[in-house]
């Protein structure tokens, strides 16, 4: 993460204005004052009526919440800042990123994409995308292809092959084990553009599914970079929310997919790899954002957790939200490529001597007698039906749980968690809003 904030401030020739300022704060990098004192304030926030306590009186979640960061704290020793370079947000815009990027060396950046397919994508669009699916298909781009479109066309300077692998994970045919790849015998997309229309291609034929878990995209990633030869590479993870965690899961303990992506992501910075974590949707991304600061020591810091919709929803100019949107993505990259090759990461394979054999990916998923969407206005009601009759048949179970859950509802909210009366899983809701869905088993609730 980024450690200093920097301050610029924008303005377009021309009507209109079109000037704003922005502000970046990264008030969890672990070797700053600002992260220590973010830290301590569950600890503290029971016994003070100061206004930075505030927060956690006003949400029941927020407690709990950070509760579990101190008691991560404690177990896990955070990243040693003598481990890698140092990256401050120094950059003003995209043209001074490219140019570092240049002047770091780098000459090209191969790219490996991965993409959520797990089935919250059908509500955390709820606020950001007009309470449709993340991947609906309609006559302008879903987030998924927004994201897609910006890093692919800033990117594609240092792409030199422009031969893109790209893979899918959380559905029902890999769940948190495996990936599958966007054409067969794991054939990279040619370009972005390609890639944007095999998305298009593939999503009406997926099943969404889940657990959420970054491991196996990472592992996929890894050994494609080892069977390049040791050249360096980009990972995208374009995802919908956080990596899964039950209510069953011990506070000072990770979940089995949080701490498989904890290991993927240590092992990843055994090579010329750099992880960018996209979050599309309305989250919660408050895990997310710390979850990078609790990760044990790596060979350099490799990670980097970008909140799309957060600059997306700003009240400015589109070119201005891509061009932010771009520079957080890709800020850390000049630092990160020049640590691999001062840990001489670059040229390394571990090829046949590895005792690991290289990840194969699964073939995309047949079709499912499914028209791929096109640019049409009447795609919306094709998807809202076939989508609306997928969830009927898949919350039958869950619906004569509903009304009988809804008197009580107040009951499960006792300090803590809400839970689902049906699953048991936590609850994230909109406190302006009286109906509930869980986001696992999609019962519905009632306040």
């Amino acid at each position: 993460m980024g450690s200093n904030g920097s301050k610029y401030h924008r303005s377009t020739g021309g009507g209109g204005g079109g000037n704003y300022d922005r502000q970046h704060s990264r008030q969890y990098e672990p070797n700053s004052p600002s992260f220590h004192s973010n830290t301590t304030m569950a600890a503290t926030s029971n016994s003070s009526s100061s206004p930075s306590s505030s927060r956690s009186l006003n949400n029941p979640f927020l407690d709990d919440h950070d509760q579990y960061h101190q008691n991560i704290r404690r177990v896990l020793p955070t990243r040693s800042s003598e481990n890698y370079s140092k990256i401050g947000d120094n950059y003003n815009s995209l043209e001074e990123v490219v140019e570092a990027l240049q002047q770091a060396g780098l000459e090209s950046s191969n790219l490996i994409v991965g993409i959520d397919f797990t089935k919250s994508n059908e509500w955390t669009g709820a606020r950001c995308f007009g309470r449709k699916n993340l991947h609906f298909l309609g006559q302008d781009l879903n987030p998924y292809e927004q994201a897609i479109s910006i890093i692919g066309r800033t990117l594609s300077t240092f792409d030199e092959d422009n031969l893109i692998p790209c893979y899918g994970f959380g559905d029902s045919s890999t769940h948190d084990t495996d990936v599958f790849s966007f054409f067969p015998e794991d054939k990279p997309c040619r370009g972005f553009e390609e890639l944007l229309s095999r998305y298009r291609e593939l999503v009406p034929r997926i099943n969404l599914s889940g657990p959420t878990s970054f491991a196996p995209i990472i592992e996929n990633a890894i050994s494609i970079v080892d069977s390049k030869g040791g050249q360096y590479h980009v990972l995208v993870i374009i995802a919908d929310g956080q990596v899964t965690r039950s209510v069953d899961t011990r506070k000072d303990k990770f979940s089995p997919q949080e701490q498989k992506t904890v290991d993927a992501i240590v092992k990843a910075s055994k090579y010329p790899l750099s992880i960018i974590l996209v979050g599309v949707g309305d989250g919660p991304w408050d895990l997310m954002q710390k979850f990078d600061d609790f990760i044990p020591s790596r060979a350099f810091d490799n990670c980097q957790f970008v909140n799309f919709t957060k600059i997306m929803v700003k009240d400015i100019p589109i070119s201005y939200k891509e061009t932010e949107f771009a520079l957080e993505a890709l800020m850390e990259i000049p630092s990160q490529y020049k640590a691999t090759m001062e840990l001489q990461l670059l040229g390394r394979s571990r090829g046949r001597g590895s005792s690991e054999p290289r990840r194969v990916p699964m073939a995309p998923p047949i079709s499912y007698n499914i028209p791929a969407p096109s640019f049409s206005p009447n795609n919306e009601f094709m998807m809202r039906s076939s989508s609306m009759n997928m969830k009927q048949q898949q919350r039958a179970t869950a619906f004569q749980f509903s009304r009988s859950s809804s008197a009580t509802f107040s009951q499960y909210n006792m300090g803590s968690h809400p839970l689902c009366v049906v699953c048991n899983n936590h609850l994230v809701f909109d406190y302006e809003e009286d109906l509930v869905y869980c986001p696992a088993c999609r019962a519905r609730m009632y306040k």
